[in-house]
């Protein structure tokens, strides 16, 4: 159970994360990015960065840009939240899959009719 200072600062690193990626976004070959969920730890020392993408061929080779260029979005973050957080967490991004999973569910289903 997240605590409500971890919440707090889930919901803007959400925020902050979304408006950065939408504008690097041609950087990581044009592609929609949107940030689903942001978890925090418990030090507030990682944030785990969940994000789905659309409008790419190939999803992991977008996803690795945005890990190469981790540093600097990170530093675009800190600019953002300099007045709130003492420091920075690292962040860690993985791919929201629940959409595809969703899909894959639902072609299960129209094949059993």
């Amino acid at each position: 159970m997240e605590t409500k200072r971890q919440e707090k600062i889930s919901r803007q690193i959400h925020k902050d994360m979304g408006e950065i990626l939408q504008r690097r976004s041609p950087e990581f070959n044009n592609a929609m990015i949107t940030v689903t969920k942001v978890h925090v730890t418990k030090d507030l020392s990682v944030a785990r960065i969940y994000v789905s993408l659309f409008a790419t061929k190939d999803k992991q080779a977008t996803l690795q840009l945005i890990r190469e260029n981790i540093n600097e979005i990170r530093y675009d973050l800190g600019n953002r939240e300099r007045h709130q957080l003492r420091k920075i967490p690292e962040l860690e991004v993985y791919e929201d899959d629940t959409l595809d999973y969703i899909d894959h569910i639902d072609e299960l289903l129209d094949d059993d009719k």
